[in-house]
């Protein structure tokens, strides 16, 4: 995944637990895209201070995931539901009876491993 998705989902889900100062340079940085110096003028800090701080956040934020792995199961789910998403719209176009009870075996089976994984 690319690292400024990652930073981004990682935020989404765990960016509360950051301090008011770590969430607005951070935020900065990797949603609003500014550079280290633009930040470093905004907020009256060195670059390296800005750079250190976005440093220790994506440790702060990995961290979290490494615990919670929310990101983790966020992006499996998505996956499965897209899954179903395709096998439904395969459905539409079938009329074997045989194929057709396969595929809804098979949404039943993803749709019941998404539920138990909650």
């Amino acid at each position: 995944m690319e690292k400024i998705v990652r930073q981004a989902l990682l935020y989404d889900f765990y960016g509360e637990l950051l301090t008011e100062h770590q969430k607005s340079i951070y935020s900065d940085i990797v949603l609003n895209d500014l550079s280290y110096s633009e930040v470093a003028k905004i907020e009256g800090i060195s670059r390296q201070g800005v750079f250190d701080l976005v440093k220790r956040c994506d440790r702060i934020l990995e961290e979290y995931e490494r615990k919670l792995l929310l990101v983790e199961k966020f992006l499996d789910t998505k996956e499965r539901v897209s899954r179903i998403s395709e096998l439904a719209a395969e459905l539409k176009k079938m009329t074997d009876q045989v194929e057709l009870q396969e595929k809804m075996n098979e949404i039943e089976t993803i749709s019941r491993a998404i539920y138990e994984s909650y």
